[in-house]
């Protein structure tokens, strides 16, 4: 198998583990209270943190209100839901022409970036716990990584690609 091919399937496997994680998260958006529901359960069955246990039950008594007394409410994370699986189909464009379309790359990559200042900034106006604002962070941090090993990939395949200019050196 050739350099080229061998960083486009690569970039092919990374995009897929990430698009598929990005499709997980945003499809756990619609049954939100159902998926409280059960997890409340579960913890009651763990050695789980107080603080977990609190903070997951003061979220499903939230949402069961909101359910019961404003369901409109819920529309927006079926928004969330609905964004995470279009920013999924954009990540097609580098799936098909890795080269032309790094840009979705880099898109994704500020994306996770910009989870750590919104953590920062609406958890504490929200009233969320810091810990689990760093958990919500974690899920930047953890999802720039396969967007980072797929751009150096694509700048690896651009430089194959293109006559007289020497590949990116792996690290």
């Amino acid at each position: 198998m050739s350099d080229r091919a061998a960083q486009l399937r690569g970039i092919r496997a990374w995009l897929v583990v990430f698009v598929v994680c990005l499709v997980l998260s945003g499809a756990t958006a619609f049954p939100l209270v159902h998926e409280l529901r059960w997890t409340e359960e579960v913890l009651r069955h763990l050695p789980a943190p107080d603080a977990l246990t609190d903070w997951i039950t003061r979220v499903r008594r939230g949402l069961d209100t909101a359910d019961a007394d404003y369901p409109f409410l819920l529309y927006g994370t079926d928004w969330l839901a609905f964004a995470h699986l279009v920013i999924a189909v954009a990540f097609y464009g580098p799936y098909r022409d890795p080269v032309r379309n790094v840009w979705v790359v880099e898109f994704g990559m500020i994306a996770c970036a910009g989870i750590i200042p919104l953590a920062l900034i609406c958890g504490p106006i929200r009233g969320i716990p810091f810990w689990w604002s760093v958990l919500d962070m974690a899920f930047g941090v953890v999802g720039v990584v396969p967007l980072y090993v797929v751009r150096r990939r694509i700048k690896r395949l651009e430089a194959l690609t293109q006559p007289g200019v020497r590949a990116v050196p792996a690290t």
